[in-house]
């Protein structure tokens, strides 16, 4: 899983900066990743909080319209706020395209009882508060799968821990990919490899690390790292299209994600919120073309995994009980 040729690219305003005497110093070798996708590519693309079928069909039709590749798309309500025949409906346009659909799994301790997420700490945060909540999040990971979903979205620790070992002991499908919310997302090399020894195949980091916490991960980690472009109010809302390039360079193997900035809050979706999903759907898929023109112009749009790909290759684990 490893490939040490890592594209140089042109930076933004390189040659105008240089010219003028205010060029920057050459990157430095020793920052770049080593590691690359199984199969070959250093890049994915995401496309998140598509809330049902009516906005993954939107995502599909501008995804063509606008020629932007999406190897993944994930939803961010829940596993359990879809009926089967919408999740069927999600798992059989996403496969059409070859596209890996990504749900997320049941209760979380921002919408529980508990009074601790509503105070200044923020208590738990998303985590799954209690017995209960973990037997709903593995009920929607058995109900999803058993309906063909490939991918499940995990927002806490024990959770993604107990459903690699459901994964291991075949309760869940072997090539079922356990993917790490940004709520819960790793700051630092030591949280971010126990994450891939508890079973993730795709981590969500916080859009606010550095492009030298990116290079300290990947000294101890190859697990796939995913993180938004431009990310929602609610996780900060940097957007970081002019160093998609840099941050490929760091990350990879890495998943671009589109998110969206200046948007209304659409979790947990439902029928009222219909315009502003559809809406902000469309506008994702654009962010995405943004972002991938930006790769263009600098020369660094090539290393983008095949599409259709999907697994994150050999990973390392904690042993399983028995």
């Amino acid at each position: 899983m490893t490939d040490a040729s890592a594209t140089a690219a042109r930076r933004p305003g390189e040659q105008a900066l240089t010219t003028l005497g205010l060029g920057a110093p050459a990157p430095d070798p020793a920052d770049a990743s080593p590691h690359s996708f199984p199969g070959g590519g250093r890049w994915r693309t995401e496309l998140p909080s598509c809330e049902g079928p009516e906005a993954l069909a939107v995502v599909l039709k501008e995804s063509a319209r606008l020629d932007v590749p999406i190897h993944r798309i994930s939803q961010g309500s829940g596993v359990w706020m879809l009926t089967d025949d919408e999740i069927t409906e999600m798992v059989d346009a996403t496969a059409e395209q070859d596209i890996e659909l990504c749900l997320f799994t049941g209760p979380r301790g921002t919408w529980d009882i508990g009074g601790s997420v509503r105070s200044d700490s923020r208590g738990a945060g998303l985590r799954a508060r209690g017995h209960d909540a973990v037997a709903g999040c593995v009920e929607d990971a058995v109900r999803a799968t058993e309906l063909g979903v490939k991918c499940l979205l995990v927002a806490d620790e024990g959770v993604l821990w107990t459903l690699h070992r459901a994964r291991t002991a075949g309760i869940l499908p072997a090539d079922t990919t356990l993917k790490v919310s940004a709520l819960i997302g790793p700051v630092n090399p030591a949280a971010f490899a126990v994450f891939e020894r508890l079973g993730a195949d795709s981590i969500n980091v916080p859009s606010d690390l550095t492009l030298a916490h990116l290079t300290e991960i990947r000294r101890v980690s190859a697990a796939p790292m995913d993180m938004y472009i431009e990310a929602p109010d609610d996780l900060g809302g940097y957007v970081r299209m002019y160093e998609v390039a840099e941050l490929i360079r760091r990350g990879a193997p890495l998943y671009l994600k589109f998110g969206l900035s200046k948007a209304p809050g659409i979790y947990p979706y439902g029928h009222q919120l219909r315009e502003v999903a559809l809406a902000t759907a469309r506008e994702r898929v654009r962010r995405g073309r943004l972002a991938l023109d930006l790769l263009e112009r600098h020369g660094a749009a090539a290393g983008m995994a095949p599409l259709g790909s999907r697994l994150p290759g050999a990973l390392s684990r904690f042993e399983t009980p028995a």
